[in-house]
């Protein structure tokens, strides 16, 4: 599973979802989506989220291992 940071970090940078969405191309919705983990964001979009929060990728997202597919 993917687990990101994205909302944390746009708290951090006093970013409305509809501010982020603006810099980086999407709408407010799939910002919505993205920081409550519905919806995985293309590698180009997740590197737009890194370059306006000023993060590394994987500071914004991450694996996280699911213990049932063990």
């Amino acid at each position: 599973m993917i687990k990101n940071s994205v909302k944390q970090n746009r708290n951090e940078k006093q970013l409305t979802q509809e501010e982020l969405a603006e810099k980086v191309g999407v709408t407010r919705q799939t910002i919505g989506l993205i920081e409550k983990e519905k919806y995985n964001p293309t590698i180009a979009l997740g590197l737009k989220l890194c370059q306006v929060l000023n993060k590394s990728l994987d500071q914004l997202f991450w694996l996280e291992e699911d213990v049932n597919e063990k």
